[in-house]
């Protein structure tokens, strides 16, 4: 099942896609359906995802309706949390100067750094230096801590794209990343939310690719995790409680633009996809920040 959240009417909604086509989705809120229109709340009403399933295959003709012109809100437009991780592939590691790592590099998110399917990737007016990251968005479905490898996958509602854009100057302006990593509208979050019964066992052995303007950049496997996302669940909740509706980005491969000669930045007109085997397509187009 494919979970979109979007506009409707002026108002955040969440729509079931018709999976043989990718063209149609069914409108919950026309089916009658009582349940929330904020992907994480409704991800942390026990049976919602069930519920929601049961809804859409029963859904009456009114509320199947097109995709196309629809205006697409990030998947989890306010998640409780988003953890990321760098240095997750080694080849990544390697281009940017680093050693393998032991332990992962986690940085956090705000909800204000993300930007939807469809939507602008904003280059802000402090940098021209705005740089692609395809990754997997892990989303979270129920509250979790102190997961082993054995239930780790439990907590797990589905997965997305992601577009970790970075101000690559500022994100070295310290030791820390989270600065360049939390310019408004740079982190693209869509197109929709995969359930995890549709994908592999910790979406493992997936191709994910970012293209700019059609040419292919980055070009890998989750196959090649360093910190696969049952490890990553097992060491993120040895500290820290887990969320419904909170998100995991798993980290980069290589092939990013900063490590090419000459570097290679996301300019206005430009737009960049990310691409991941079974989830689907994430394109944003970019624009400068006026």
């Amino acid at each position: 099942m494919r979970l979109i959240s979007y506009l409707r009417e002026g108002r955040a909604a969440i729509g079931v896609v018709k999976s043989a086509t990718a063209t149609e989705f069914v409108d919950l809120g026309a089916t009658g359906l009582a349940l929330s229109t904020d992907m994480a709340t409704l991800l942390a009403a026990p049976g919602a995802l069930a519920v929601v399933k049961a809804a859409a295959d029963a859904a009456p003709a009114h509320a199947v309706k097109p995709l196309a012109g629809i205006t697409y809100l990030p998947v989890v437009p306010r998640p409780p949390k988003i953890i990321c991780l760098g240095l997750n592939y080694a080849d990544h590691a390697k281009e940017g100067g680093h050693a393998k790592p032991e332990y992962p590099s986690f940085f956090m998110r705000g909800a204000t750094s993300q930007v939807a399917h469809h939507q602008p990737i904003i280059r802000p007016k402090a940098s021209t230096k705005l740089d692609y990251e395809a990754e997997l968005a892990v989303i979270i479905g129920s509250r979790a801590r102190h997961l082993t490898k054995a239930d780790a996958l439990s907590c797990v509602a589905g997965y997305a794209c992601y577009n970790d854009g970075s101000v690559r100057d500022y994100q070295r302006k310290t030791n820390q990343w989270t600065i360049g990593k939390n310019f408004d509208a740079t982190g693209g979050f869509g197109p929709w939310l995969v359930t995890a019964d549709e994908l592999p066992a910790g979406a493992a052995g997936l191709r994910i690719q970012s293209r700019l303007n059609g040419k292919v950049m980055q070009d890998a496997n989750t196959k090649d995790f360093l910190f696969d996302v049952v490890e990553s669940l097992c060491i993120i909740t040895e500290c820290i409680t887990l969320e419904p509706g909170d998100v995991i980005i798993t980290g980069t491969p290589a092939g990013v633009g900063y490590a090419r000669t000459p570097p290679v930045w996301m300019a206005p007109g430009d737009v960049c996809e990310i691409d991941i085997e079974g989830v689907g397509v994430l394109s944003n187009p970019i624009a400068d920040e006026v």
